[in-house]
């Protein structure tokens, strides 16, 4: 992995979430349906450049998968694009692996 992506924890990602942060998991939908952080919008991996137009260079966006690999794909692929984007280290395992509440349940 390069530089160009901004890893950050799961405690930043928590406060993120109390701010009203934008959250975006990337997993395939059995995967978020699975347990997912509260209020973080999903977008499967392979439609994040489909939907590029609904992401802003002026708000940041947190992406999450399950151990930080594709949600640091996808984090590079949007700085590429003027998205302040933040890869979200250890993913779901790390979230889950402090305790934080999870969310289950398919996107509605």
């Amino acid at each position: 992995m390069s530089s160009d992506v901004e890893s950050v924890g799961v405690d930043v990602v928590a406060q993120a979430l109390s701010r009203g942060d934008r959250i975006v998991d990337v997993r395939e939908p059995f995967e978020y349906a699975g347990g997912h952080i509260p209020g973080a919008e999903h977008i499967p991996m392979h439609v994040v450049p489909l939907r590029i137009d609904e992401f802003t260079p002026d708000a940041p966006v947190y992406v999450v998968c399950a151990s930080g690999n594709r949600s640091w794909q996808v984090a590079s692929f949007l700085g590429r694009h003027g998205i302040r984007a933040f890869n979200v280290t250890g993913g779901m395992v790390a979230w889950q692996a402090v305790g934080n509440p999870v969310t289950l349940g398919a996107t509605p």
